[in-house]
């Protein structure tokens, strides 16, 4: 009804100078007639039978017209650039407005294709280059591993934080066609936090941060590989935050089916909280230390939200900060 109302008030709208026309020509065959002293009667009848065929008229031409909006506005609701199909139209100003339209969309959807070759030229190239890069990485640390001195140690060092970048830029590939590579099943989460940890156990014992590890007796439906980078990634800020004290990794017993990942370093700032899942956001302490991408955490939530589990972070300065992974997911129904 909201809508006949709508319609109808812009349909009047649109042939007001036909309306006013109508009046005045009434109106000056009132006053002819009247002038000239002629019966009245006579322009009445005409009078209401002319408005009786406008009126039929009208109606009709507002049914088409009606009829017309409704189609157009399912069109912009499921419209596709290479299949616009408008209402048929007898105006010539219209028909050159829909050409127009048509001759835009098609434009658009044009550079549109050539823009989604480019990116994927482009994630080519950066895939292989990335796969290729892992070569030369691992003569390097075969050549480091025959050298014992602490050069060798600081290289590694490096040269496994190099690897960690090349993977970061990997899997950023590869997230625009995550779900295409997803394997749910029901997982051990404490083997897959196990495996993060061991990546990163020298670097445990090269900052001697004490590890904390109860064991997470927790059955989790999920992705193995994508959840794992994730925990890496958060692991990873851990330890790179942290220059001493602990890192704990619990099950939380208050949220069930939480994963945490506590440390004790620099925190982070209150005001930055907010945006920290922010593409390329680094906050204060990225910017201070020069340490952060800002596209870690980012990544971590695009993940998480595509595995439907979810992560929440409470942090203060100097004190640690809490990351908070929940692993509940919509039931499906999957083998073990």
């Amino acid at each position: 009804m909201k809508d006949i109302k709508f319609v109808l008030f812009n349909y009047v709208k649109l042939n007001r100078k036909t309306l006013i026309i109508f009046i005045i020509s009434i109106f000056i065959f009132l006053t002819v007639f009247y002038l000239y002293s002629l019966p009245l009667e006579a322009i009445f009848y005409a009078i209401i039978l002319v408005c009786i065929l406008l009126l039929l008229i009208g109606s009709y031409d507002f049914i088409k017209y009606y009829k017309k909006y409704i189609k157009l506005k399912s069109i912009k609701k499921n419209y596709r650039l290479n299949n616009i199909s408008f209402p048929k139209s007898n105006d010539l100003i219209q028909r050159e407005y829909e050409e127009l339209i048509m001759a835009v969309a098609k434009d658009r959807l044009r550079i549109i294709n050539e823009k989604e070759e480019a990116i994927d030229d482009m994630v080519d190239y950066y895939t292989i280059w990335a796969h290729q890069i892992k070569t030369p990485i691992a003569a390097m640390r075969l050549l480091l591993q025959s050298e014992k001195s602490n050069l060798s140690t600081d290289l590694l060092e490096q040269l496994f934080k190099t690897e960690e970048y090349v993977e970061m830029v990997l899997q950023y590939l590869r997230t625009e066609h995550m779900s295409s590579d997803l394997q749910i099943k029901r997982y051990s989460l404490d083997e897959i936090v196990k495996q993060a940890v061991r990546k990163y156990s020298k670097l445990f014992i090269r900052k001697k941060i004490i590890l904390n590890y109860n064991d997470l007796n927790c059955m989790v439906l999920t992705d193995e590989k994508w959840l794992l980078f994730v925990i890496e990634q958060i692991l990873s800020n851990a330890l790179k935050y942290t220059n001493k004290g602990e890192i704990s990794i619990y099950m939380d017993c208050k949220s069930p089916n939480t994963l945490v990942i506590e440390d004790t370093g620099i925190g982070i700032e209150e005001e930055d909280l907010p945006r920290i899942f922010e593409k390329g956001f680094t906050g204060f302490n990225g910017r201070s230390h020069k340490k952060s991408t800002g596209i870690g955490l980012f990544l971590c939530k695009g993940i998480l939200d595509k595995l439907s589990h979810t992560i929440k972070i409470e942090s203060k300065i100097d004190k640690g900060t809490k990351v908070m992974i929940g692993l509940d997911t919509i039931e499906l129904d999957v083998s073990d």
